[in-house]
């Protein structure tokens, strides 16, 4: 029988490489009711997506601009869902 390995979808952009990988690694996730993404503040699962960002950055990228895109994604995301927080 015929084994493929698994690929990732491609992505347009890093950024949207980035936020892929961190929910694969449980780092985020999507708030269900409004769909922001959520830092789930797991210190394990941020380490997944770096190590996965080292090993495997996407094509034409350095695996230091893939971990420089994780760790931006990681800055710009809270803990909690703007609009459920505001109360909407």
């Amino acid at each position: 029988m015929l084994m493929l390995k698994e690929r990732r979808p491609a992505t347009r952009t890093l950024r949207a490489w980035a936020i892929s990988v961190l929910q694969v690694a449980g780092a985020i996730r999507e708030c269900e009711e409004h769909g922001w993404m959520q830092d789930r503040g797991d210190p394990h699962a941020r380490e997944r997506a770096f190590d996965i960002a080292r090993q495997d950055p996407p094509t034409g990228f350095s695996p230091e601009e893939a971990i420089a895109e994780v760790r931006d994604v990681l800055d710009s995301i809270g803990d909690s869902c703007p609009e459920c927080s505001s109360g909407g």
